[in-house]
């Protein structure tokens, strides 16, 4: 399904048109063929891969080259869909000029449509530079992995009076700089729902329930790939570690068997070398 380029305008525009958006994440040309060609409107090279691709026990170890790195490859596979990339942990907090510097690389060096950044009224002066230099820009609200130690860990945001209306706050100052589109993470499903009708982005849920615009998961959880841990608001679509690694065994238990390769994956010698082979023997 490889149809006109999406724009940031043709998100915004699925908003008013009542016309859910699908975000996955990619991170390599491969994954972001399969999700470009599937139907996927955003493509987001999440730091996620931090921990899904690299190892790591958080996002936050996760540096701009890993994320250039990625993103390049990510581009190589995506034509339709927007291509989104996550800017790691320091990247936009230091100061503006630096921020609006790293987010240009994103565009520039990996040809990225879009970057986006955890965090709510503290850096909406540094999402408003950025768009004024001609960056679009994501934004990200609720439980931000990069700082959930601040936050007391991986937990719900949101569910007090005081959080929820810091998050109502938020999420309109964000707008008001200029952000095009809005992710709600591990919000309570009715506060995600008052935080999308009183904003005229589009709001993209994991974790907050069904009245967001539009939906991200980490496609290694929804594909069943990442075994470490599975968060709750996760559905998976597919249980592909399973089928992975009984594809492994046999293939290890077969080439100590002997029985692979056989002659049907191997190449028969033919004409002058064969018949040079068999002088040989002779």
């Amino acid at each position: 399904m490889i149809g006109k380029k999406i724009t940031v305008r043709d998100i915004i525009d699925m908003k008013s048109a009542a016309d859910k958006i699908v975000m996955l994440t990619a991170y390599d040309a491969g994954f972001g063929r399969f999700l470009d060609r599937n139907g996927v409107e955003i493509v987001l090279v999440g730091d996620s891969l931090g921990m899904v691709v690299l190892g790591y026990e958080s996002t936050v170890p996760v540096t701009m080259e890993e994320m250039l790195h990625h993103s390049r490859a990510v581009k190589h596979g995506v034509e339709r869909a927007l291509l989104v990339s996550d800017m790691p942990f320091l990247s936009y907090q230091v100061d503006v000029g630096s921020a609006i510097a790293n987010a240009g690389r994103f565009l520039k060096e990996a040809g990225c449509d879009a970057v986006k950044v955890e965090g709510g009224l503290e850096i909406c002066k540094t999402v408003a530079a950025m768009v004024r230099a001609g960056i679009p820009v994501m934004g990200h609200i609720g439980l931000t992995p990069q700082t959930a130690g601040a936050l007391g860990g991986y937990k719900v945001q949101g569910k007090d009076g005081e959080s929820a209306r810091r998050l109502l706050a938020e999420a309109k100052g964000l707008a008001e700089a200029g952000a095009f589109a809005l992710v709600l993470e591990c919000i309570p499903d009715k506060l995600a729902g008052a935080i999308t009708a009183s904003i005229d982005i589009p709001t993209i849920g994991i974790g907050a329930g069904p009245q967001c615009d539009g939906q991200v998961l980490v496609s290694h959880d929804l594909l069943g790939m990442f075994e470490k841990f599975v968060p709750s608001f996760v559905k998976r679509y597919a249980d592909l570690a399973p089928q992975i690694a009984g594809g492994i065994a046999a293939f290890r238990d077969e080439v100590k068997s002997g029985a692979y390769p056989d002659a049907e994956h191997s190449f028969a010698m033919q004409g002058e070398v064969a018949d040079l082979l068999n002088q040989g023997k002779g």
